[in-house]
């Protein structure tokens, strides 16, 4: 079949037209995220009765049921009669994992090569449907579960994490095809259990490497925007560490005034074993084996962008007032403690009292907290995790028992040197469809996350040979897992249009290679 090179002015209509919101012209990509956002589909961490409950299948199916509509509606102009979809672990054909308990489902589109720009090469793109738990309070007319389009932004739990991704994986690739325009085979995989670390998809994806290999750009659409002036692209993510530390002391609560003097507090050795990681005066990690280099490119890239940002990178979070300031004034090292440097948080407390009223004169007999260590994109995090528990109970003061139990790690990510190619179509697809005031298209940016999105270092493994183009559409303020989460529509389309040119770019690229 002949195809022709891609029109970036009807890509732009076509996605366009495929994302509009207006009040009584709403399309079906919109109308269809309205009803995901109203249901309760939360990841198997938050909801381990998940296959009971029934509501993640009935995401699946009605994205799977949106996706078959959207080959209907566009069957004649895109040639869609080739692209199958199918569902691995469905309710139907449910797949177990070794302790016999059902595996959470993933959805599977295949759409054949057009054109013959890279016969022998898979693009492939993700998203995930699962969701973490609504967070109060909402504003006023708002909810997770009530579907509001308001200034541009689609309101509701999910919306932009990261229900939004397969209509954008889709649409991209059908932007093309509306115009013949050659591109790879397509592989679109959105799993239902990212939020809980992502457990089923390296079997997901062991199934099915030999069916997509051999794969030579990865498109993940589920990462973040430090504004919504240009294209954001990830090139980094933190690995973590969670776990629990707990200090017992005494079998049970003892009045403080016979206690206290006598008895080692619990909270006091909490403290000290925390000093252990962490110089509590400035934050920074103590360990040498928790950290390293930060290469002399992305210095240089985190400059470059905080010169973008400026005070911005701090001044958008919710401090309590004005007074309250960053760790640092320096922007550049504000955005290399987030990105490439570990870093400690205490995320929850057992064993405290709750209320001023149950809160007696009694020492406490333990304390448990849950630490929450993210740690640099290259580090190992098995070895990390090793580590930590040795260096928390090793030599415990006063002889207190110490456990540190729950131990889950995930590695972190560089992306690889970028190809020419998609240096150029990041470049290039920016300056098109993100303009300045007047008229000057703005430049694609790269910035690390301080994040984990837990595959990426899997799928770096798999696919050796593959380049990365990571980006999202969680901007200030949307707000993912807490409450006003929004989806920045525009901003869905304009990201949707990049990844349509890129992987239009991909194919020449491949070709040259």
């Amino acid at each position: 079949m002949e195809t022709s090179a891609a029109d970036q002015d009807k890509m732009e209509s076509f996605v366009k037209n495929a994302w509009s919101w207006e009040e009584g012209k709403k399309s079906a990509i919109v109308e269809a995220l309205c009803e995901y956002i109203k249901i309760p589909n939360d990841s198997p961490s938050f909801d381990p009765d998940w296959a009971e409950h029934g509501f993640m299948d009935r995401a699946v199916d009605l994205l799977v049921e949106s996706m078959v509509k959207l080959k209907t509606q566009w069957g004649q102009r895109c040639k869609v009669d080739d692209i199958t979809i199918e569902v691995l672990g469905s309710r139907e054909k449910p797949e177990y994992d070794n302790d016999g308990k059902r595996r959470t489902p993933l959805i599977y589109i295949n759409i054949p090569a057009l054109g013959s720009g890279a016969p022998d090469s898979t693009v492939l793109l993700y998203g995930h449907l699962d969701k973490q738990p609504e967070t109060l309070p909402w504003d006023d007319g708002l909810g997770p579960r009530i579907p509001v389009i308001k200034d541009g932004k689609l309101y509701g739990r999910g919306g932009a994490d990261d229900g939004y991704a397969i209509f954008s994986a889709f649409t991209a690739v059908m932007a093309l095809r509306d115009q013949n325009a050659a591109h790879a085979r397509c592989v679109i995989i959105v799993e239902a259990c990212e939020e809980s670390g992502s457990f089923d998809l390296p079997y997901y994806i062991q199934e099915l490497k030999n069916k997509i290999s051999p794969v030579t750009l990865i498109v993940c659409l589920d990462s973040g925007s430090a504004n919504y002036d240009q294209l954001w692209i990830t090139n980094s993510l933190r690995g973590v560490i969670i776990a629990w530390l707990k200090i017992s002391v005494m079998k049970e609560g003892v009045h403080s005034g016979l206690s206290s003097g006598i008895v080692p507090s619990a909270y006091r050795i909490a403290r000290r074993l925390l000093s252990r990681l962490e110089d509590e005066a400035t934050g920074k990690i103590k360990p040498s084996w928790l950290k390293e280099k930060i290469p002399a490119a992305i210095r240089a890239q985190a400059k470059k962008t905080a010169k973008v940002l400026g005070r911005k990178i701090y001044s958008e979070f919710p401090f309590i007032n004005e007074k309250v300031r960053p760790v640092t004034d320096n922007v550049t090292e504000l955005l290399l403690n987030r990105t490439w440097r570990p870093q400690l948080t205490v995320t929850g407390i057992q064993g405290m009292p709750v209320t001023p009223q149950t809160a007696g004169n009694v020492m406490l007999p333990y304390i448990r907290l849950r630490l929450s260590l993210r740690l640099p994109p290259a580090l190992d995090a098995e070895k990390a995790a090793a580590a930590l528990v040795k260096e928390l109970t090793a030599d415990p003061p006063y002889n207190a028992v110490v456990e540190v139990t729950d131990v889950d790690s995930g590695y972190g990510w560089a992306a690889p040197k970028l190809a020419p190619w998609l240096e150029e179509a990041n470049r290039e697809t920016s300056r098109r469809f993100f303009k300045s005031s007047d008229g000057e298209g703005r430049e694609a940016m790269y910035m690390g996350e301080g994040g984990s999105i837990p595959f990426m270092c899997l799928l770096g493994k798999l696919f050796p040979e593959a380049q990365f183009l990571i980006t999202g559409v969680l901007g200030p303020h949307s707000n993912a897992h807490g409450p006003n989460e929004f989806l920045h529509l525009t901003y869905a389309q304009k990201v949707t249009m990049c990844v349509s040119g890129v992987i239009a770019a991909h194919c020449e690229g491949v070709r040259k290679k």
